[in-house]
């Protein structure tokens, strides 16, 4: 082994997937040992040297079309066997308890009603929601809106429902927060209106179930892995509740139930979706790539902190995340993502709608999944909206 012998790792940079006509190749040199050639380095990046042959070795082999080469084509069976596995994936859940709602506080609005309630997510969990329940006769189609991460935690379900009898503080970041990612508007407020009942609650670690910061992350799922959980177990385990509760209201038609988020709220959309035969359709907006295309140098999956909110333990050993959002299949879904979003290489999203088209195509349901880049960054403007919501109203009449 020569001196100059030199491990070239070549790594696209997030840029260059996003934009490619302003690409910027970055390269990334591990030496090796002069004499006998071992590696002198052994991660970069927050990235093991090795990372793309881990990346290559892993095949994805319950993934519809892996699973229907080897098993034959029964969707339903597939589906069945998959959702269990996916369970397991989600680690050990809170004990179920009787929901006992109780509403603490309602707050008249133009063409419907904010009330607060509190009800058991779980038996480990009392939690307060928002829910908006539009006039007149019942029951009513239904959303249940998922918050988004955003590394803001001051603030859960008043992202996406208008905050009242609240102090100053919370009320003015809300707004804030809705003015920069979401049209100037709530999106609960907004569909209540339009006579949807919406039902949104703080995730663990948000709002009035919040305590660790955006540093605790880590520190709060290391230490739920020590109970036999996981952080995102927990939250994935508290929208199955979750949709489990708004169909039970009375209020609600339980057959036209759908779940709507942005960014970590797209991913609990198409999770729940996947995994709750209570979720009828599901709008997922600004959260679907490939594994492989966000496991790279530079992208905000590897630094850790907030993955740790959307991350099961080996879960991709069998499925990758357009496989898990397949199990939806054939429900109607909504999958939009932004071309300026730096988060979600477009490579990646367009790789990840290719494969969830082929699920639902394969079903003779194309015509119920829809996919969609926009020419925008990381956020559901009121054009996005006022679009997904004509598609729900079509989906939920």
């Amino acid at each position: 082994m020569t001196r100059s012998n030199k491990l070239i790792i070549a790594i696209i940079g997030l840029h260059a997937l996003l934009l490619p006509n302003h690409a910027t190749a970055e390269e990334n040199v591990v030496t090796l040992h002069p004499e006998f050639g071992y590696q002198l380095q052994g991660s970069q990046g927050h990235l093991p040297v090795f990372y793309k042959q881990l990346a290559e070795r892993l095949t994805y082999p319950y993934s519809w079309e892996n699973w229907s080469q080897s098993n034959g084509a029964d969707f339903d069976r597939w589906r069945s066997e998959t959702r269990k596995r996916v369970l397991n994936y989600f680690l050990t859940p809170s004990p179920d308890a009787p929901f006992e709602p109780a509403i603490i506080g309602s707050q008249k609005r133009a063409g419907y009603t904010s009330h607060k309630v509190a009800f058991n997510l779980t038996a480990d969990s009392r939690v307060l929601a928002y829910l908006l329940v539009p006039d007149g006769p019942g029951p009513h189609p239904a959303i249940l809106l998922l918050h988004d991460h955003g590394a803001e935690f001051r603030i859960g379900k008043e992202k996406v429902v208008e905050p009242w009898d609240e102090r100053q503080e919370k009320t003015q970041l809300a707004r804030k927060w809705v003015d920069q990612y979401y049209g100037q508007r709530f999106l609960g407020d907004e569909l209540a209106s339009r006579g949807y009942v919406c039902l949104a609650y703080d995730a663990l670690h948000w709002s009035d179930r919040g305590g660790a910061g955006f540093e605790g992350q880590q520190a709060l799922n290391s230490n739920l892995l020590h109970f036999g959980m996981s952080l995102a177990g927990l939250i994935a385990h508290g929208d199955l509740r979750g949709a489990e509760f708004l169909a039970s209201r009375p209020e609600v038609d339980s057959s036209r139930i759908a779940a709507l988020g942005l960014s970590m709220g797209s991913f609990r959309t198409w999770q729940v979706a996947a995994m709750s035969d209570h979720i009828a359709a599901g709008m997922a907006i600004c959260w679907m790539a490939t594994n492989r295309g966000l496991m790279v140098p530079g992208n905000n999956q590897v630094g850790g902190d907030s993955t740790y909110t959307m991350m099961h333990p080996g879960i991709f050993n069998d499925l990758d995340y357009p496989d898990v959002a397949s199990l939806a299949c054939p429900k109607p879904m909504l999958f939009y993502n932004g071309l300026q979003d730096k988060l979600f290489p477009v490579k990646s999203v367009e790789e990840a709608y290719r494969k969830m088209h082929a699920v639902w195509e394969s079903q003779g349901a194309a015509t119920r999944l829809t996919t969609k880049l926009w020419d925008v960054p990381h956020l559901f403007s009121r054009d996005m909206q006022e679009e997904a919501f004509e598609w729900l109203k079509q989906q939920l009449r």
